[in-house]
C-alpha cells in the first residue's frame, strides 16, 4: 500500500493549507470508512447528500489514522489536527492514485471490462499470473471512480502485476478509469444488455467498453471476445497487439471440446495438446478462462502450467457458487448480478447438469435493461427446457414477466411467481427434496442471497 510522508503527498496532489508542520508524518494506506481504519491510514471523507464524512474526521484520527483530507468548502476544519485541506476530496483521492501509479514504473496493469464475467475473469487471470508473479487485484466490486483509486493506492510497491476491474453505467466512466490506471493490457469479456437504460443500445455499450483502450500503454495487449461482431468490427483496423477468444474458430483461442459437470469443466483448446480442468461451473466460464489464458501466456506463463493456477481457484462469492443446502439439496448461488446473457448461460448450465432428482430455477428481476425490459424477461422464461426443469420460481415485478414466458413452455402449476420474498422461500422449501438442484439468480438489487441463506 502507499507509504508516503505528507511532505511527499504535497508534491503528488494540490493542497490548500500549509502542511509544513506535519510534513514528516507518514501515512500508510488510505481508508474512506472509519469502521475499517487501521493505524497510519490517510482518512478521506466525502461530502454526500445525506451524510458528510467530515463529521467523522476526528474519530478517524482518534482510531489511529495518521492524517485526514478535508474539503475546502466544508467549514471549521480542525487545523490543530493533521488535516490536509484540498479543493475536493474525491478529486484528491483520484489524483493521489494517479500519481502513485505513475511512481510505480515497473508495475504492469491489466484492465478488465465487459458486460458479464469481469470478476470471474479477474479471479482466473490473477491465479494464472500468480504462478510466476506477485499479483494484486481488485477486491470485491471496487471497480468505479472511488473503488479503482482505492485499489491502486492499496498496491504494494513490489507488486509485479495489478489486475483492475473497470465498471461503468454511462459513457466516459471507463475512459476516466483507464487513463488513471494506464494499463499495459486490457480485456473485454463481452457485450451484453446491462446498462441499456443509460446507453440505449448494445452498440452504445460496445463503444463505452472500448473506452478502456484509450489509456493503454505503448505496445499494450488488447484481448477481446471475437464472437462479438460489435467488437470485431470496431477493432478491425486497430493498429496494435490484439488477441481474440471465443467459441468459433475465427478466434486465436477457442475450445475444441468442453465436458461440463457439477464440479466445473474439462476442456481442450486449439493448438494445445492437453486437457484443462476449470473448477468453475458454466461453459460460459470456459470463455472467461480463455481470455485469462491469453493474457497469462503473453506474460510468459506456459500453457502447460495453467492447470496449477486453475486448481487453486476460488471465485468471489455469489458467482456460480455451489453450496450444500438443507436436506441434501444443492444450490448454485449466482445472485450477484444478472442480465439476459448471463441468465441464459446459467439456465443452460442447469440443463446440462445430470444426476439430480429435480431442478428448480429461482429467478428475479434483471435491472437497467431499458425500454425492452419486459421482452427480455419474457424471453428468459420462455427458454426454460420443460424436459430439464421441474419448477420456476420468480421474484419481483419483472419476475412476473419471466413467469409469463415460463408458462408458455411449462404447466401452470410448475411456475410460481412472488412479490414477497418470504412467501417464495416458504413455498420453495416445501417443494424441495433430497438431490434437488436449485439455481438462484437475479440482479444485485433483488438480494436473492437471502433465499440462499434460508436454504442452508
Amino acid at each position: 500500500m502507499i507509504q508516503r510522508t505528507i511532505a511527499q503527498i504535497e508534491k503528488m496532489i494540490s493542497i490548500e493549507n500549509d502542511v509544513s508542520a506535519i510534513g514528516s508524518i507518514e501515512i500508510q494506506g488510505v481508508c474512506i470508512d472509519t469502521r475499517k481504519i487501521t493505524k497510519g491510514n490517510l482518512f478521506v471523507p466525502f461530502k454526500g447528500e445525506k451524510t458528510d464524512g467530515h463529521q467523522y474526521v476526528e474519530a478517524a484520527l482518534q482510531q489511529g489514522a495518521a492524517a485526514a483530507l478535508w474539503q475546502k468548502d466544508v467549514p471549521n476544519p480542525p487545523l490543530h489536527l493533521p488535516v490536509i485541506v484540498v479543493e475536493d476530496t474525491l478529486v484528491a483521492l483520484q489524483e493521489l492514485a494517479r500519481s502513485y501509479r505513475n511512481q510505480l514504473p515497473k508495475l504492469q496493469v491489466i484492465g478488465i471490462t465487459g458486460s458479464n464475467g469481469k470478476t470471474t475473469t479477474k479471479d482466473i487471470t490473477a491465479n494464472l499470473l500468480s504462478l510466476k508473479y506477485k499479483v494484486q487485484k481488485t477486491e470485491g466490486n471496487f471497480n468505479n471512480h472511488i473503488g479503482l483509486p482505492l485499489t491502486v493506492l492499496n498496491l504494494d510497491e513490489d507488486t509485479d502485476i495489478a489486475i483492475l476491474e473497470m465498471g461503468m453505467s454511462s459513457r466516459g466512466e471507463i475512459e476516466f478509469l483507464t487513463q488513471l490506471a494506464r494499463p499495459n493490457a486490457v480485456m473485454i469479456t463481452n457485450i451484453g444488455e446491462s446498462h441499456l437504460l443509460d446507453l440505449g443500445s448494445r452498440a452504445g455499450i460496445a463503444e463505452a467498453k472500448l473506452e478502456i483502450i484509450s489509456g493503454i500503454q505503448a505496445d499494450g495487449l488488447v484481448v477481446y471476445n471475437g464472437d462479438e461482431p460489435l467488437l470485431r468490427e470496431r477493432l478491425l483496423n486497430y493498429q496494435g497487439n490484439v488477441k481474440t477468444f471465443g467459441r468459433n474458430d475465427m478466434n486465436d483461442l477457442y475450445p475444441e471440446n468442453i465436458i461440463p459437470s457439477a464440479e466445473g469443466n474439462v476442456f481442450t483448446v486449439n493448438g494445445i495438446n492437453q486437457e484443462f480442468t476449470l473448477p468453475v461451473l458454466g461453459t460460459h466460464n470456459v470463455l472467461n478462462a480463455l481470455a485469462a489464458m491469453l493474457v497469462a501466456h503473453h506474460y510468459d506463463v506456459p500453457f502447460e502450467k495453467m492447470n496449477e493456477g486453475f486448481a487453486s481457484l476460488k471465485l468471489t462469492n455469489m458467482r456460480m457458487e455451489l453450496i450444500n443446502g438443507r436436506d441434501g439439496i444443492k444450490i448454485i448461488n449466482d445472485a450477484y448480478n444478472a442480465s439476459p446473457t448471463s441468465m441464459k448461460a446459467a439456465i443452460e448450465l442447469i440443463n446440462n447438469l445430470e444426476g439430480y432428482r429435480q431442478k428448480i430455477l429461482v429467478l428475479g428481476d434483471m435491472l437497467e435493461l431499458g425500454p425492452d425490459e419486459v421482452k427480455f424477461h419474457q424471453e428468459v422464461g420462455a427458454m426454460v427446457d420443460p424436459e430439464e426443469i421441474d419448477y420456476v420460481f420468480t421474484y419481483g415485478q419483472l419476475g412476473l414477466k419471466i413467469a409469463e414466458g415460463a408458462r408458455t413452455v411449462l404447466r401452470n402449476e410448475q411456475v410460481k411467481a412472488f412479490i414477497d420474498k418470504n412467501e417464495l422461500t416458504k413455498e420453495l422449501i416445501k417443494c424441495t427434496k433430497q438431490d434437488t438442484l436449485i439455481l438462484i439468480k437475479a440482479s444485485r438489487g433483488m438480494k436473492l442471497e437471502e433465499i440462499v441463506t434460508a436454504l442452508q
